[in-house]
């Protein structure tokens, strides 16, 4: 089955001018100088709008690790061979990686998804079999997923968030090569420079830096017609991209808050995004990571990230990272007092001009 946009979720358009104005103004009546709270201000507000409500609330949040493997890896575009990808998601179950101590430090619910990793996982309480195949191919070599198989990832991301409770939906990934994949599909969709894509991943030098590039720009090469977000999602993409894209689709049109992680992550958003354009007003940016493309991927999405602490690491650390500044946004918004019912002055007006 070829997927098309008409298998996809409908994301309609958030635009509310008169909430909007009801936000702001509750804002602007808290007991602070105007604009005080600075960002967090902002981030309230768009919380308040993608809830569709002046007293959001976040519920149940979902921290959700995409997994696969990557048939470029045999490329040495990774620092690390492909064995670590199982090998961390069994980390992840066990309650070892940074993401499982932010999970259990913020409360998160995280969930692993097996989208195609090359490996035989025991079934168990936090992880999700979704596996495609044990990979996906070289895409050197012929596209990284057949249309079916970027149709049933798709399909899989998709239902697993119909399955999952909450209102607020937080990325993570992993998969050793999974940042040769995002920067193909970030070079293919937004038309940078392969080499401005292209970064360290896992810790390259600048010599495998340079190779990853030049093996980046021969798979483009190969795969010059697949121009449109589906087919480069099939030819360049991973299966937890794929599955990723899915599930942001259908956290946007379920009106989720969608909490984007770091370069893997936001170039799943900007699949969906290319796909369903309203899919943006759902996203809270988490952080901008230290990872070279990631930058410019912000720039062109229009993305103003929440943190920059020169995260590389992926997993959603930095989605969790980020998390306690929603919780307090909302916070702001339902519990701080309003000038009138503190019974605090408000600043005193500017004195009007004299005359001479």
């Amino acid at each position: 089955m070829t997927p098309t946009t008409n298998d996809l979720p409908v994301v309609a358009d958030l635009h509310d001018e008169a909430l909007a104005a009801r936000l702001q103004a509750l804002l602007d009546d808290k007991t602070k100088p105007l604009g005080s709270l600075g960002r967090l201000e902002a981030l309230a507000q768009r919380l308040g709008l993608i809830l569709g409500t002046e007293a959001p609330a976040l519920r149940a949040p979902q921290l959700v690790v995409f997994a696969a493997d990557h048939g470029l890896a045999a490329h040495g575009v990774s620092a690390y061979p492909s064995d670590v990808t199982w090998q961390m998601v069994e980390n992840f179950l066990a309650g070892g990686a940074a993401v499982s101590v932010l999970a259990r430090q913020h409360g998160l619910a995280l969930t692993v998804v097996d989208c195609g990793v090359r490996h035989a996982f025991a079934p168990r309480a936090g992880l999700v079999d979704a596996k495609v195949a044990w990979g996906t191919a070289d895409a050197l070599q012929q596209p990284a997923m057949t249309a079916a198989q970027c149709a049933a990832a798709l399909r899989h991301g998709m239902e697993l968030v119909r399955r999952l409770p909450g209102n607020v939906l937080l990325l993570g990934e992993m998969g050793i090569g999974n940042t040769s994949a995002a920067a193909l599909l970030m070079s293919r969709l937004t038309g940078l420079d392969i080499a401005d894509c292209t970064g360290a991943g896992t810790g390259l030098d600048a010599a495998g830096v340079q190779r990853k590039i030049d093996v980046l720009r021969r798979v483009l090469e190969r795969h010059a017609q697949a121009t449109e977000p589906l087919p480069a999602l099939a030819a360049l993409g991973g299966f937890e991209i794929a599955a990723m894209t899915g599930a942001v689709l259908q956290a946007a049109a379920e009106r989720r808050v969608i909490v984007v992680d770091g370069f893997i992550t936001t170039a799943a958003v900007l699949v969906a995004a290319r796909l369903r354009p309203h899919v943006l007003q759902r996203c809270v940016f988490a952080h901008r990571s230290g990872e070279r493309g990631h930058a410019l991927l912000l720039a062109y999405l229009k993305a103003e990230p929440l943190l920059d602490l020169g995260l590389r690491l992926g997993e959603g650390s930095g989605a969790a990272l980020a998390w306690p500044l929603l919780v307090s946004a909302c916070a702001i918004l339902r519990e701080m007092a309003s000038f009138g019912a503190a019974g605090v002055a408000r600043a005193a007006p500017d004195p009007a001009p004299t005359t001479p």
